[in-house]
């Protein structure tokens, strides 16, 4: 007799790449045209090239300066882990109004946030049989929870926008917790929260660093799904599931049986 298939009592979700295709394009000149345009209504007057460059520069500040505090000697855990802070990003459109003396609210810094996100947002959709899935893994008793490298402001508001919300069970997002995958700091709210037993649950996603390798150091089992906007591979991927292209029946099948 054959080995009877590994049941899971939690799945754990990435969402870009993994249930959502996704394309933004960030680059573009008319972007920053359109910003800057939005910015100049409050009188926050830039040129698009010098905004541009003062969000990269504030958000690579910020992040210099998260990554040092995790890393101080004050911090129990610097010589454990390895820091890869997440910045929230509508405080960095709050201080592009306050760069240039204009006295925003953070309600206006997250509407500047979300317009820069439908400007650079080419399309957004769910991938064909994501929403069978997840209804699939709940009605079989399954636990979900997402955990996204991603921004609350844009996330939270697409995750309705797409109709799957109400499948978790608990959402974590990375610019909320400070923190952001691979580093185990970000899997360990999750699992310290909800009281998860590791070694009845998984993880899926399609980044062979951020979801599988930081799944494997807190000893989580872990399903790679190359999609469409995976990392390119280096070498064979190494999870407890592999799927080298976007099947959600596939995944459904290998999940449940």
């Amino acid at each position: 007799m054959g080995m009877e298939k590994r049941r899971y009592e939690t799945y754990i979700f990435d969402l870009y790449g993994t249930l959502v295709d996704i394309h933004t394009e960030e680059e573009a000149e008319t972007v920053w045209e359109k910003l800057a345009l939005f910015y100049g209504y409050y009188d926050a007057l830039y040129e698009p090239k010098e905004l541009q460059q003062a969000f990269r520069s504030l958000i690579a500040g910020r992040e210099a300066e998260m990554r040092k505090e995790m890393q101080s000697p004050q911090s129990r855990e610097a010589d454990t882990h390895e820091a890869f802070p997440e910045v929230e990003i509508e405080e960095i459109f709050l201080e592009l109004f306050q760069r240039k003396g204009v006295e925003a609210d953070l309600t206006l810094a997250v509407h500047a946030g979300q317009f820069f996100r439908i400007l650079t947002t080419e399309y957004i959709r769910l991938y064909d049989g994501a929403k069978e899935l997840l209804a699939a893994l709940k009605e079989a008793g399954g636990k979900l929870y997402l955990l996204s490298n991603a921004q609350r402001i844009f996330t939270e508001y697409e995750l309705h926008t797409l109709g799957i919300a109400s499948y978790f069970d608990d959402i974590f997002i990375s610019s909320s917790c400070g923190v952001k995958k691979p580093d185990e700091r970000f899997f360990c709210m999750l699992l310290d929260k909800h009281h998860i037993d590791v070694s009845k649950a998984i993880m899926i996603g399609n980044d062979m660093n951020s979801d599988i390798c930081g799944a494997k150091q807190v000893g989580l089992s872990s399903f790679y799904i190359h999609s469409n906007i995976s990392p390119e591979l280096e070498g064979e991927p190494e999870a407890d599931e592999v799927l080298l292209h976007m099947d959600m029946k596939a995944v459904k099948e290998r999940l449940l049986g």
